[in-house]
């Protein structure tokens, strides 16, 4: 048996990997037609049948030359796609074409960011390009994160590493599960809650609780709520922050993407107060998963992380200037998901990005000018970010769920869920910038037609 080909070495990567591209993206399309919607029909049970018959043996003792086509037509036909106009229920971007492309150049390479005799270039460009980024929220230096959840745990650790491991946790009602999770995680007490009855942290109730309890403390802000894409009055809380002595997070997963956009960017005032600041570039900036990035104000707060192994970081190595990585995550093992990114931001430029938000930004405008014209739904309110919550109207929360569930389970439109005043609403994220007006109405009349009367 002669040994399976490599995705890249001495010869260069196109001999090997050029026929199984080609494997893939036929099985894509193919899959994608099969599926024939935003999401595959029949519910949990026939998508997990249909896999089953797709992979069969999952270790046979021979192997199947298949194999790369059966698996990718069975994940493409059971996958939630993104790019179609109506599967719109979370933060889960379509990527674009120019970011998959350099994933696969990373994966075919797959460099390792733990030495620097892993990832040469990987390393100079994450060390430019993180940068950068960070100067566009007026940081001083970012890392490289698997997302919200591991960038928000992240800043609570740097937070402990300053203040101590009794610094306590304040943050709005509207915070995003990860913080209070983070804080068990790492062993703090327990957080202070604070109300946002509007749906963002009210500075009063903060004034109030930063008052009240002593320090160290570190409030959470958040610039872009999962729920409704509410930014916090963040100049307000800078402000009651630096009064009160305390450090300050701004989770802008999700808001963070309004710094390209030069019409949206005020929204994001306030943001340069922070000490630590999370970036998700998987939602708006369109990148495959994973693209998150922790941003830091005072860069010696990193040396926190600060790792010593021999065989990684050896101090002679590193008197003799090869660059230490161990202190850029707590990962050891990390891809260079930065050169999606780098890609992206040098191929769009500024403007082209900004296009980008500008264009979800306004469809959620459009699609709330839908719902507030219809006279069969309610809108909760104008949207911030790229949010639309509705329902149908005087429709009871079970029916709303159930109307949600129906069109999951038949394939037709993708919705999330939100409970922002007690009452159940579909929720529509909307991040495909192709997605047209004409799609929006398509959207409201297939909820509409499964609401009953």
């Amino acid at each position: 048996m002669s040994l399976p080909p490599l995705a890249s070495g001495p010869e260069g990567p196109a001999g090997n990997l050029r026929p199984l591209l080609d494997t893939v993206l036929d099985a894509l399309r193919t899959g994608t037609h099969a599926r024939g919607g935003p999401l595959p029909a029949g519910g949990p049970a026939a998508v997990a049948a249909r896999v089953r018959d797709a992979v069969g043996d999952v270790l046979p003792d021979e192997g199947d030359p298949h194999a790369l086509s059966t698996l990718v037509h069975a994940l493409a036909e059971g996958a939630a796609d993104p790019a179609h106009p109506l599967c719109a229920a979370h933060l889960h971007c379509p990527p674009l074409a120019v970011a998959t492309a350099a994933d696969l150049a990373v994966s075919a390479l797959n460099p390792s960011l733990d030495s620097w005799d892993q990832a040469p270039a990987a390393s100079a460009l994450e060390a430019l390009v993180t940068r950068a980024l960070a100067q566009e929220a007026a940081m001083a230096d970012a890392l490289v994160t698997t997302g919200g959840t591991e960038s928000n745990q992240l800043a609570l650790l740097l937070a402990r590493e300053r203040h101590g491991a009794g610094v306590r946790l304040v943050h709005g009602a509207n915070a995003h599960h990860s913080l209070p999770r983070a804080a068990w995680l790492l062993g703090l007490p327990d957080p202070v809650v604070v109300p946002a009855p509007a749906g963002t942290l009210d500075p009063a109730a903060l004034d109030e609780a930063l008052t009240s309890i002593p320090g160290p403390l570190v409030v959470a802000a958040t610039a872009g709520t999962t729920d409704a894409g509410l930014i916090d009055p963040l100049p307000d809380i800078a402000a009651l922050a630096a009064a009160h002595g305390a450090r300050l997070h701004i989770d802008a997963a999700y808001g963070g993407g309004l710094l390209f956009s030069d019409r949206h960017r005020p929204r994001l005032t306030g943001l340069d107060a922070a000490h630590t600041v999370t970036l998700d570039l998987h939602k708006l900036g369109w990148q495959p998963a994973a693209a998150g990035l922790l941003a830091v104000r005072d860069p010696t707060d990193l040396t926190a992380l600060h790792q010593r192994a021999d065989y990684l970081n050896a101090d002679d190595d590193t008197d003799a200037g090869l660059p230490d990585l161990l202190g850029r995550s707590p990962r050891t093992t990390r891809r260079p998901d930065i050169l999606k990114i780098a890609v992206t931001l040098r191929t769009l430029g500024r403007n082209g990005l900004a296009t980008l938000v500008d264009q979800v930004c306004s469809l959620a405008h459009t699609f709330a000018d839908l719902v507030q014209e219809h006279p069969a739904f309610h809108l909760y309110d104008r949207p911030t970010l790229s949010t639309v919550l509705f329902r149908p109207a005087d429709a009871p929360d079970d029916t709303v769920a159930a109307v949600r569930r129906r069109l999951l389970t038949d394939g037709r439109a993708v919705l999330g869920r939100a409970r922002p005043d007690g009452r159940l609403w579909l929720k529509a994220t909307l991040l495909n910038p192709h997605t047209h007006p004409d799609d929006l109405a398509a959207l409201l009349k297939l909820v509409e037609g499964n609401t009953p009367a």
